[in-house]
C-alpha cells in the first residue's frame, strides 16, 4: 500500500466514526446502521448490550435513544492500524446526556473498532463501548438554549 493510499484510508476511517457520531446525535438510526457491514456486531459490555447485524444495530440504536432527554456524543481521533482491505482502531468519546426519568450521565470512553473496506467504502464489522469514567451527578444545564442571541461586536 502506498503513502498516498494509506492517508486516504485514515481520512475515510476518522469521516466513517465522525458519521457515527453525526447519525447517533441526529437520531438517524438507518444512517447508523449503514455504517456497519451486514454482519457487523456492536457492543456495550457494561451495558450487557450486543447488537448482530444491521437491522439489530438499528433497532437498538432506536431503543437506545428512547431513554435520552437529550444526548451529547463527541468522537476525539484515536489509533488506526490499517491492514490492506482491514483496519482496527480506537476512537476516544466523551458523552453527557439526562435520562427522561431525570438521571444524567457523563463518561469518558473508547470505542475499539474493526473496519473492512467494502465497494460502498469503509465500515464498522464490530464496535465495542468501553467505559473509563462514569458520573451520575446531576447535569445542571439544560437543552433549552436560553442565552442572549449573538450579536456582532461594535465597530471602533
Amino acid at each position: 500500500m502506498n503513502d498516498f493510499q494509506a492517508a486516504a484510508d485514515r481520512v475515510e476511517i476518522e469521516a466513517l466514526r465522525g458519521e457515527f457520531t453525526d447519525a447517533a446525535m441526529m437520531g438517524d438510526h438507518d444512517r447508523l446502521a449503514s455504517l456497519f457491514t451486514r454482519d457487523a456486531v456492536y457492543r456495550i459490555p457494561d451495558a450487557g448490550i450486543e447488537h448482530a447485524g444491521r437491522e439489530a444495530i438499528r433497532a437498538g440504536a432506536g431503543q437506545l435513544s428512547q431513554a435520552w432527554d437529550y444526548f451529547v456524543q463527541t468522537t476525539h481521533p484515536g489509533a488506526i492500524l490499517l491492514d490492506g482491505d482491514t483496519a482496527s482502531g480506537r476512537a476516544y468519546i466523551c458523552e453527557l446526556g439526562r435520562l427522561r426519568d431525570g438521571g444524567s450521565m457523563l463518561n469518558y470512553s473508547l470505542f475499539h473498532d474493526r473496519y473492512r473496506r467494502t465497494p460502498e467504502g469503509w465500515k464498522f464489522t464490530e464496535r465495542v463501548f468501553e467505559v473509563r469514567y462514569y458520573d451520575t451527578t446531576p447535569l445542571p444545564g439544560s437543552a433549552q438554549v436560553t442565552a442572549a442571541p449573538f450579536t456582532e461586536p461594535a465597530s471602533e
